[in-house]
């Protein structure tokens, strides 16, 4: 199988391309950076915003599959910022141009933020309610309609990966696993809300094996990339200081609550398990201590990020 993957050298992408198996899978990878040489993988530095440049690496590449993590997620800034309208016009020149070149499979990457959440139970990708809550994700479930209304008919199969809380290599230094580990491996305080929001974290590493089986399945609609379990924010925070060894520079409770956040925010993981067949090979205190190790090496190196 021949894949496109967009978005390859970032924080999802480029655990995707380490999952994805090398001996019967040839990989085409979009960044618009100029990647580093990599003899098991077909660079493209390309610009997907560009007027033609879907067209043209979908006819060069001549893909099976077009796995598309590529948009604009700066830290912060990703929710509210108008890009993600020129990131939905640039996912559907690419759509059109698969389906019209034949490809037989388009895999997209959501967001959990497209539902409307549950006051107590996980999401259920058949039944629980959409609802649009920033620019970003409206524009994510906006180009998920899209897509499945535009491959319907078509030789093309279409699924749609939503992803729930990343954490791990690579990962933005201001979020929560991020910021809570640099502060303890640097002996600092470690501030934290009351943290009594659930959420379904998930290692960087897994999400991106989850979504490389996704994408060679043929399962088609929406599919939680999540684990299935909720952790409350300070026991995220806890669990990381006792694995650090300084339990004692958490502080539950330094930071205020932020305003309106949801209570509960959890995968129903079931489809990607039975269907998909994948299941995360990683605990929540193995993936925590190897985010403190990964951050450990960065912060020994004198790295910013």
């Amino acid at each position: 199988m021949r894949i496109l993957l967009t978005g390859a050298s970032g924080f999802v992408g480029r655990q995707v391309l380490a999952a994805l198996p090398s001996s019967d899978v040839e990989v085409h990878a979009v960044s618009s950076r100029r990647p580093a040489p990599d003899a098991k993988v077909t660079w493209h530095q390309a610009d997907l915003l560009t007027d033609g440049t879907a067209e043209a690496l979908v006819k060069t590449t001549r893909p099976d599959c077009i796995l598309h993590l590529a948009w604009y997620v700066e830290p912060g800034l990703f929710w509210t910022d108008p890009s993600n309208l020129d990131w939905t016009a640039a996912t559907m020149r690419l759509a059109s141009a698969a389906a019209e070149s034949g490809v037989r499979r388009f895999v997209g990457v959501g967001t959990c933020y497209e539902y409307d959440w549950p006051a107590a139970s996980p999401c259920v990708e058949e039944h629980t309610p959409l609802a649009s809550h920033t620019l970003y994700d409206t524009s994510k479930d906006a180009c998920r309609r899209v897509l499945a209304a535009r491959f319907t008919g078509e030789e093309t199969s279409f699924a749609w990966g939503r992803l729930f809380f990343l954490y791990g290599p690579h990962e933005a230094a201001n979020r929560l696993v991020s910021s809570v580990a640099r502060n303890l491996i640097t002996g600092r305080d470690a501030p934290c809300s009351r943290g009594t929001a659930f959420r379904d974290f998930m290692d960087v590493r897994d999400a991106g094996a989850a979504l490389a089986a996704l994408a060679l399945s043929k399962v088609e609609g929406a599919v939680n990339i999540g684990t299935g379990e909720g952790h409350n924010i300070a026991d995220i925070a806890r669990r990381l200081g006792e694995l650090s060894g300084r339990p004692e520079l958490v502080r539950i409770g330094a930071l205020p609550d932020r305003q309106g956040e949801p209570p509960f925010i959890v995968a129903d993981a079931n489809r990607l398990g039975t269907e998909v067949g994948f299941k995360s090979s990683r605990s929540l205190d193995e993936g925590l201590s190897d985010a403190l190790g990964f951050w450990r090496t960065h912060v020994e190196n004198g790295a910013t990020r």
